[in-house]
């Protein structure tokens, strides 16, 4: 019975990742392009384009719970869904972590690598989301504060990438450079997922022998007033990231 039920949750999270990907296909060639025929404000449009990427996402995680793919632990909703120009950090265990965290925030941001840019499946609902490139540093730094100033809530990992389960967070300084460029504060998020799966070292289907629960709960609001007043950038990009590093590293043990 164990082996039939893995098998079916292979299979269901396999039909879950083919949902994923033609539901992207669907608003770059249908619903997106419609929103530009109806909406010629470039600003609003990709408001717009938000939201349904908010929903759509909101409907795949709910179509992960009710195939039997995840169980869900979403605590922080109340906290994302009053944000405004925060920058929301969390440790990033998960490849869904991002999907979950979106889903929960109505005006949500997000950093993206490069190469996504090139991905047929997600380009259409970067470009129409207007959704961050990480391709040139010091244009992220501006473009993340003007989201911010908008009154976005910007998504970032400061690890840069996935965690490796069992080893030591390694937390980069650009989620610490985007908070002192737009000086904005920060909400923080902890994020399990156990049993552990689809982490940077699986394939989709290394599905686990028992159902994993992806669990996302607010830890705290983060005041950088106190890293702004130093006199050195640099320095104070460097104690933020220590700050934060310890700070998680505390929370995850």
């Amino acid at each position: 019975m164990q082996r039939l039920n893995h098998g079916y949750r292979v299979l269901a999270t396999g039909f879950c990742f083919v949902c994923f990907g033609l539901g992207g296909l669907l608003l770059s060639l249908l619903v997106f392009p419609l929103q530009r025929l109806l909406i010629t404000d470039t600003q609003k449009r990709k408001a717009l384009a938000r939201r349904t990427v908010h929903h759509t996402f909101a409907l795949f995680i709910g179509l992960m719970r009710t195939v039997g793919v995840f169980n869900f632990d979403l605590t922080a909703g109340a906290q994302l869904r009053a944000a405004r120009g925060k920058i929301i950090i969390a440790n990033h265990p998960s490849l869904i972590d991002v999907v979950a965290l979106i889903a929960m925030t109505p005006n949500a941001d997000c950093v993206v690598k490069a190469q996504l840019f090139r991905n047929p499946f997600m380009r259409g609902v970067i470009l129409s989301t207007g959704y961050i490139s990480n391709s040139d540093p010091d244009q992220l730094l501006d473009d993340c504060a003007a989201s911010l100033a908008d009154g976005n809530n910007l998504i970032i990992f400061p690890e840069g990438t996935r965690s490796v389960p069992g080893k030591s967070l390694q937390f980069q300084r650009g989620a610490a450079n985007i908070a002192l460029r737009s000086r904005c504060d920060y909400l923080a998020l902890k994020i399990s997922c156990q049993p552990s799966t689809l982490t940077k070292q699986e394939h989709w289907y290394n599905v686990p022998a028992t159902k994993p629960t992806l669990a996302i709960h607010y830890l705290q609001d983060i005041a950088i007033k106190p890293y702004c007043e130093q006199d050195s950038a640099s320095l104070a990009a460097r104690q933020l990231t220590r700050d934060l590093q310890h700070f998680y590293q505390q929370e995850l043990s």
